[in-house]
């Protein structure tokens, strides 16, 4: 009857026989008959595993990815350098296991690379600890915002509108089932409003929620949020983008409770939109209310280094209705990813990865500028991403699709109804002649 589960008709008459029943048919009784198939599924014949080689192959060449164009956008995913060396680790059969140390007595070498992970995202972003990873950037915030809501009086959760727009969705999500109200902070000239946000702070607040650099690949100055948002009793978290922390002021610098982000572009690739990985460090005070795993650094018997999970009973499998979250899992082989990219990168490989990314984005942003067609949609300093507005009002998606036959994947369009505005992205993989490239397409558009 399937004959694509290799049962046989002995199998199905004893499973049936074990479940009182006379037929596979009354083993779904209770499905409906008007969405039932009723039909075998439309399956070709068998093939060889050479015929179906080719024939996924051929789906697959149906894809065009940045192996195929040149990449000019990002918005939370990046085209970042990705080391040769990852790929070859992260296959070794020693990473082949189960994705969490259910038995961490005799999983020290797992923990052991959670354990250094940890450690990493704690250098890089200035806190005190952090967990063993979490789903994507866009998680880690909303379970950043659980975090507050759970710990601080209030019933509220201010975001900047300049914090991305699906991370803002989330975020809204998640707090839509806690009862907790998500308001957004204006914004001037693509940066927060000082102003908005001191007219929003009150008792009712238990966490704010900025991004670095923000949606519009702006980078702004957080000095003094820290302490207008703890005078009101509440907590401060910063999302930030782990290659920009090499260069920019971090969040504890910054005096941030919480930094959350997207660990995307430590060596793991776009991967056509996943797994990703999110992470999340935090100061000594918040320590205990992190959600998911943490790894800590012990001594066995004889005295020698050791790993295990720590601080666990805080975890859902302790006080599973008490809890903050109910998260249990972590990204173990993303993040392992993370983490061999952060150790064969280097803090001093990191930062010039940083600092050239920044180079070429303001390269590729004057020679934008200089064709005419384009003029700065704010007045503010980036990192490696940039919006402009386009003069004369031309359509962005008419001029991406030029890029795109040019083999071009061009901005993100963010166009409103004021404007046609579009984010350009350019990380230390573009080269100048790509830029170059660029700016000779757009110049052969139709203006």
């Amino acid at each position: 009857m399937f004959p694509y589960i290799p049962n046989t008709d002995e199998d199905v008459a004893r499973m049936l026989e074990a479940l009182g029943l006379d037929s596979v048919e009354a083993l779904f009784s209770d499905v409906p008959e008007a969405v039932k198939l009723n039909r075998r599924l439309d399956l070709c014949a068998p093939l060889s595993e050479t015929e179906v080689t080719k024939q996924i192959k051929a789906l697959a060449d149906q894809n065009v990815s940045t192996d195929s164009l040149v990449c000019f956008l990002g918005a939370g995913a990046y085209d970042h350098a990705v080391p040769s060396v990852i790929k070859h680790l992260i296959g070794r059969s020693e990473f082949n296991t189960a994705y969490t140390p259910y038995q961490p007595e005799i999983s020290q070498g797992t923990l052991q690379a959670i354990f250094e992970y940890q450690t990493m995202i704690a250098n890089l972003t200035g806190m005190d600890v952090a967990n063993a990873s979490m789903y994507d950037g866009a998680s880690a915030t909303a379970e950043a915002a659980m975090l507050a809501a759970a710990n601080q009086k209030g019933d509220t959760v201010l975001i900047a509108s300049t914090v991305h727009p699906e991370t803002i969705a989330v975020v809204e999500t998640y707090m839509r089932f806690k009862g907790i109200k998500v308001v957004q902070i204006g914004a001037k000239d693509g940066v927060m409003d000082r102003d908005a946000l001191t007219a929003k702070l009150n008792a009712d607040v238990v966490g704010v929620v900025v991004q670095q650099p923000n949606f519009y690949g702006i980078v702004e100055d957080y000095s003094g949020v820290a302490e207008a948002v703890h005078e009101a009793k509440a907590l401060f978290i910063m999302n930030v983008d782990p290659i920009g922390a090499a260069l920019l002021k971090t969040p504890g610098e910054y005096g941030a409770d919480l930094a959350v982000g997207e660990g995307q572009p430590l060596g793991n690739g776009l991967n056509y939109g996943g797994p990703y990985l999110g992470f999340m460090a935090s100061t000594k005070k918040q320590m205990r209310k992190l959600p998911g795993r943490i790894v800590g650094q012990t001594v066995d018997l004889d005295g020698k280094r050791a790993f295990t999970l720590t601080l666990q009973a805080r975890e859902q499998h302790i006080r599973r209705e008490k809890a903050t979250s109910n998260i249990c899992s972590n990204q173990a082989l993303n993040a392992l990813t993370a983490t061999i990219f952060m150790s064969v990168t280097g803090r001093e490989g990191l930062y010039q990865m940083a600092a050239e990314t920044a180079r070429r984005a303001y390269y590729g942003y004057e020679k934008l500028l200089a064709t005419g067609h384009f003029k700065p949609a704010y007045a503010q300093p980036f990192f490696r991403e940039f919006a402009l507005e386009v003069n004369g009002g031309a359509d962005v998606d008419s001029i991406n699709a030029h890029l795109f036959e040019n083999g071009i994947l061009g901005g993100l369009n963010i166009s409103d109804d004021n404007a046609q505005r579009i984010l350009f992205c350019i990380t230390e993989k573009r080269t100048v002649e790509e830029i170059d490239r660029l700016v000779e397409v757009l110049e052969a558009y139709p203006w």
